[in-house]
């Protein structure tokens, strides 16, 4: 019968999942508040129609780790080893200056100093399932701040096991000394290290060889029997299971097959994680809340404003940019689900009494209900306070790498991939160019090796102007925040009306809004693969390089149109056909053992054997146009001839060098 009530527990949790997803999507809000709430309503605390939580917490723990692992695998790992040193700093301020103050108030309200230590704890950690999925539904995850919170996050994960290991202390239990917990986290500390390295050293070779087989259920189980057994590996360790699946995927993220792994585990994701989340929202005591619900919602409001004003000034202090700091003030200020471990094991040793579990509960849930609106209204926020405060003064901005106006110069906001590949192209050519970028890690790097690159945030009209984009020729903005492309596109438009401004974007849903802020090319990276890609194959067919151009551009003027379903006009369609059909141009190299080598036009009479017309040469540079029948072919000389794909084929047959004897 257990297992039946199970069933009827699973069925009805599976019930309110398939609506809540549906309304908050038309809605166009986050379906995690709908899942905390549905959680508060139907469980043991509300309704009742949940009466047995224990096993949907079960659940619940598998969807977190599944969640963290399909964001570990589209996390790069590269990119989160460039921002460790940063990361490392802003991690220890936040959580050092989060638990100062909660202590501080703590004591102020006649709480021990051990106890209000503990409080601290759980305030300084943030929600990195809420955070982390809010970033991946809204593309932020490759942005700076996206990266900057998954570190953020990953550090306070790490801090999750030196807190467990304090609680005997901050609860003056005795049963643990400091040599014992120095021993154990040493221990997980070098478990960790050891899983990543064996992961990243074998794992790629057994995955590529179940992948050999061909066998998609096999590969499916063989991918999570690893998220789940290193999960396991670190909770033995005395780590928790979902910063073991978030490793699992970082390791993965380097592999070829993981947007397949993606594809194939992001059902089970999807439906774990709202199960996670309506669980955390069944712990939440109604009866308990309704009468004290000033006191909760006052808790809230003070636990969000003071995390968020650390992360805020930490992340000021750091960059220099207000909007980056608001953006991730606003987006770790809540409570993470790891408190609500902490806080359990807390209670066993009596630093939170079941009445303040409760307090501290109903705030938590509170704050991340928050959340998804927090971070919505976050850059908007922020470009509105910097639009009333002003920019940073000049003495604030370093202003090394730059040596004085430019004029005609490349402005390239990002130096990532793409921005470091234009930079040394643009160098190959001469052609000048200045690159800014808000990580420092980046811009340090970029000056060592002789790089003129700027620390700034593109989105402030001061630091374009600081740019020199009044002097510039074209700005490409190649960062990887949807938010931020977008400002830079406005800003840069209406400081300079007639700049060429080139945006290379992932969204497809971006090309329009971009073109309407006044993007005169916007590149998508998706679009762009599939244009190399029928370009190539058109190669191979032996198309005419002037026709795949023709493709290529026709595609680019329409803004992608037809790779994005729309269709072109009738008369366009036509008029490419006909081009198609008709008479194309083509150019030609005279090799070394031609038989046209040394014979004149007249001699050799291209025009009544094939029916191409020879309307150019091009001896030693210089271009001789409708040469006349007298002019001799050389070798070397360059023909541009013109007519249909037979004619300019049959020309080639006789303008070759006669192939090897065949046996």
């Amino acid at each position: 019968m257990s297992e039946l009530a199970f069933l009827k527990e699973l069925l009805i949790v599976l019930s309110a999942i398939i609506p809540i997803v549906f309304l908050f999507q038309k809605l166009r809000l986050p379906a995690i508040v709908g899942f905390l709430l549905a959680g508060v309503i139907m469980g043991p605390h509300g309704l009742r129609l949940i009466r047995n939580a224990e096993q949907v917490e079960t659940l619940a723990e598998i969807g977190i780790v599944l969640l963290l692992f399909t964001i570990g695998i589209e996390f790069s790992l590269r990119q989160l080893l460039t921002t460790s040193r940063t990361i490392t700093a802003a991690g220890i301020f936040q959580i050092l200056l989060t638990t100062l103050i909660i202590l501080a108030l703590s004591v102020v309200l006649g709480y021990p100093a051990l106890v209000g230590i503990f409080y601290g704890f759980l305030v300084s950690l943030s929600s990195t399932a809420i955070v982390l999925k809010i970033y991946s539904d809204r593309g932020e995850v490759d942005a700076l701040h996206g990266r900057l919170a998954a570190g953020m996050l990953l550090f306070q994960d790490l801090c999750i096991v030196p807190m467990m290991l304090l609680l005997p202390i901050l609860g003056q239990s005795g049963e643990a000394s400091f040599l014992l917990i120095g021993w154990v986290l040493g221990k997980a500390v070098l478990v960790l290290f050891l899983i990543a390295w064996t992961a990243r050293a074998v794992f790629p070779w057994l995955l590529r060889q179940v992948a050999l087989l061909r066998n998609r259920e096999l590969f499916i189980l063989f991918v999570i029997f690893v998220c789940l057994g290193t999960a396991w590996i670190t909770w033995v360790s005395g780590l928790s299971l979902a910063l073991g699946a978030f490793i699992a995927g970082l390791v993965i993220s380097e592999s070829e097959f993981r947007h397949q792994i993606i594809s194939e585990i992001l059902p089970l994701r999807d439906l774990f994680s709202g199960i996670f989340f309506i669980s955390i929202g069944m712990l939440l005591n109604l009866d308990a809340l309704i009468p004290n619900i000033s006191a909760a919602l006052f808790n809230s409001f003070l636990i969000v404003a003071i995390k968020g004003v650390v992360i805020f000034l930490v992340f000021w202090w750091l960059y220099r940019s207000l909007r980056l700091g608001l953006v991730l003030g606003l987006g770790l200020a809540q409570i993470g689900e790891f408190s609500f471990i902490l806080a359990k094991a807390g209670g066993n040793y009596g630093l939170l009494t079941p009445a303040g579990e409760q307090v501290f509960l109903s705030a938590s849930i509170l704050s991340m209900i928050a959340t998804p609106f927090l971070i919505q209204s976050a850059h908007g926020l922020a470009f509105g306070l910097e639009n009333i405060l002003g920019g940073p003064s000049e003495k604030q901005w370093p202003e090394e790498g730059l040596e004085g106006p430019v004029g005609g110069h490349v402005v390239i906001v990002g130096y990532g991939l793409n921005g470091e590949n234009l930079a040394r192209v643009l160098k190959e050519v001469g052609i000048p160019y200045r690159i800014l970028d808000m990580d420092p890690d980046l811009v340090r790097e970029a000056r060592a090796a002789g790089e003129p690159a700027s620390f700034g945030d593109g989105t402030r009209p001061e630091v374009l102007q600081r740019m020199g984009i009044g002097q510039a020729r074209v700005l490409v903005v190649a960062i990887s925040d949807p938010v931020a492309t977008a400002r830079v596109v406005f800003q840069a438009r209406r400081l300079r009306p007639d700049i060429y401004l080139i945006v290379r974007t992932r969204y497809v849903a971006e090309i329009d809004h971009l073109y309407k802020l006044g993007a005169n090319q916007v590149i998508p990276e998706e679009f762009e693969t599939s244009v190399e890609i029928f370009a190539r194959v058109l190669q191979e067919y032996h198309i005419q390089r002037n026709v795949i151009s023709l493709q290529v551009d026709l595609i680019r003027k329409e803004h992608y149109g037809t790779l994005r379903g729309l269709r072109l006009e009738r008369k366009r369609l036509d008029e490419l056909s006909e081009y198609l059909a008709g008479t194309t141009a083509d150019t030609l190299l005279i090799l070394e053992g031609s038989p046209a080598a040394g014979k004149s036009l007249e001699e050799l009479e291209l025009r009544s054997r094939t029916g191409v017309t020879v309307v150019a040469a091009v001896r030693n540079g210089a271009s001789n146009v409708n040469p006349g029948p007298e002019f001799r072919l050389q070798a070397g000389d360059i023909l541009v001839l013109l007519g249909s794909h037979k004619e300019l084929d049959d020309a080639l047959q006789i303008l070759s060098p006669p192939g090897p004897p065949s046996d």
